[in-house]
């Protein structure tokens, strides 16, 4: 059963940074895209950023030039790097892994809480 398992969220102040990781298993993970979404409490989830299998990189507007995604296809990771952090970043991640070939193919992470407040 394919898993991903994010990592790294926490309490982090106004300005402040956090990396978030997602470990993928049981996967083909070269095969597959990755991206990183987040549900603020009351809200639907939105899409934060993705990776392409040729590391082509998309990100919502409101993250460009805070955040950055990567990847290691060998260690079968994605990251989120996200600095200069405010109080409207604070959701729950969730790490998302699909392949365009195959559409059945989208699992999703169990997701890590952010939470930005002084």
């Amino acid at each position: 059963q394919v898993q991903l398992v994010e990592s790294g969220g926490g309490l982090v102040q106004p300005g402040g940074s956090l990396r978030l990781s997602c470990a993928a298993s049981r996967i083909s993970f070269r095969f597959y895209n990755m991206g990183w979404y987040r549900q603020a409490s009351g809200k639907q989830r939105e899409l934060v950023a993705t990776i392409t299998t040729s590391s082509i990189t998309e990100y919502a507007d409101s993250v460009k030039g805070r955040f950055t995604i990567s990847r290691d296809n060998a260690l079968k990771m994605v990251y989120l790097q996200m600095n200069n952090l405010n109080a409207e970043d604070t959701a729950v991640y969730f790490c998302n892994g699909n392949r365009s070939d195959y559409a059945r193919l989208n699992y999703w992470g169990q997701g890590t809480q952010v939470t930005v407040s002084s």
